[in-house]
């Protein structure tokens, strides 16, 4: 079983995402602030992020540059939800490092449909035969 961190501090928000991820068969962690989150990644290893992007302490974007720099963290794939709407918010969010960005209010469709795309990547890239480099 996956586990997802949901780092958002509205609690409605919060729930609708927990129901989803939940009805996906997965297990859910929830921070309520940036830093709770980079604590929460440490302490249990989530194999992805849900993360908006206006939170208390830290913002997402800071959290997300964070993940990114960490060698023990860079590879969880990490998707931003926001009210944030504009071009420029996706394409800031993309460049500090999220896989994904959703625009708030979302369908749990789409939720489902990116958390199982991430999921499934991050589990092929394992598959992948190791090959050698260099002649033999």
């Amino acid at each position: 079983m996956s586990t997802v961190l949901v780092v958002e501090d509205n609690l409605t928000q919060q729930n609708i995402l927990c129901w989803v991820l939940k009805q996906m068969g997965l297990k859910v962690i929830i921070a309520n602030d940036g830093l709770e989150a980079l604590e929460k990644i440490q302490n249990c290893h989530p194999e992805l992020v849900i993360l908006d992007i206006v939170l208390p302490h830290m913002n997402g974007y800071e959290v997300c540059r964070r993940l990114r720099s960490d060698p023990k963290s860079q590879t969880i794939p990490v998707i931003m939800c926001s009210a944030k709407k504009e071009e420029f918010d996706r394409y800031w969010g993309i460049k500090q490092g999220a896989d994904a960005y959703l625009t708030k209010p979302y369908q749990a469709r789409e939720i489902a449909a990116t958390v199982k795309r991430l999921l499934n990547r991050d589990k092929q890239l394992l598959r992948l035969p190791h090959l050698k480099v260099g002649g033999s």
